[in-house]
């Protein structure tokens, strides 16, 4: 990897525990509004309600506000919790508010983040939005470790459109030889990224079972094997 002069790094799910922030989240927001749904139940099926939700926004067939509030609405339908459209909507809201004041990042982010910066230029791209993103990032402690942050709402499309990884390595001034992308998402951030010409590392923490041409890490430690 001696031609690796940058990384790039996903946000959410790779650095930043997405789910441990939300689920805080959820919980105060429901306690805030007095939702009295179940919890575990609601959470559970919210992950995969978001999941399909942020597919979707990817993919351009929905817009933001679609996202913000649909994954609340399918949930809450999910699970046969009454609530009209003026709550979803406070709480759609809210829950933007409330996210990034929630920082948990995975084990050892700050350790490999050490790590790395005496020897590369790090940056980030995110399909967040700007107004949460840079407030995650800045709450968490992370400013400081990278260079460039590309979100996808600045850009004007989403990974894996090889547009915005391009627009990141312009950013940077750097090339697609000389960099490489580290994420979870494999549709966005490894096909995104090899198909934009980057090298990549697959943040594969649910343990999928992957190419052996593709580079994977379970924890963030193990990225000190390969950069």
């Amino acid at each position: 990897m001696n031609h690796i002069n940058h990384i790039f790094f996903d946000l959410d799910h790779t650095l930043w525990d997405f789910e441990t922030n939300s689920d805080i989240a959820f919980e105060a927001i429901f306690k805030k509004y007095g939702v009295n749904a179940n919890m575990d139940k609601f959470l559970n099926y919210y992950r995969g309600i978001n999941e399909k939700y942020w597919k979707l926004y990817r993919d351009e067939k929905v817009t933001q506000e679609e996202l913000r509030v649909g994954r609340l609405k399918d949930t809450f339908t999910k699970i046969k919790y009454q609530v009209d459209l003026q709550l979803i909507d406070n709480l759609s809201v809210d829950y933007i508010e409330y996210l990034p004041k929630n920082n948990q990042l995975f084990e050892g982010t700050f350790e490999i983040l050490e790590h790395l910066k005496p020897k590369y230029k790090m940056h980030i791209i995110t399909n967040g939005f700007n107004e949460v993103q840079f407030k995650k990032i800045e709450n968490s402690g992370l400013t400081t470790y990278f260079d460039k942050i590309i979100t996808s709402e600045s850009v004007g499309v989403k990974k894996p459109n090889p547009i915005i990884f391009q627009y990141a390595l312009d950013q940077a001034k750097a090339t697609s030889s000389e960099s490489i992308m580290i994420g979870d998402n494999w549709e966005a951030d490894i096909m995104g990224a090899k198909n934009a010409g980057l090298d990549v590392i697959f943040c594969n923490f649910n343990n999928e079972s992957v190419s052996a041409n593709i580079k994977s890490v379970k924890n963030l430690l193990e990225l000190k094997q390969y950069l």
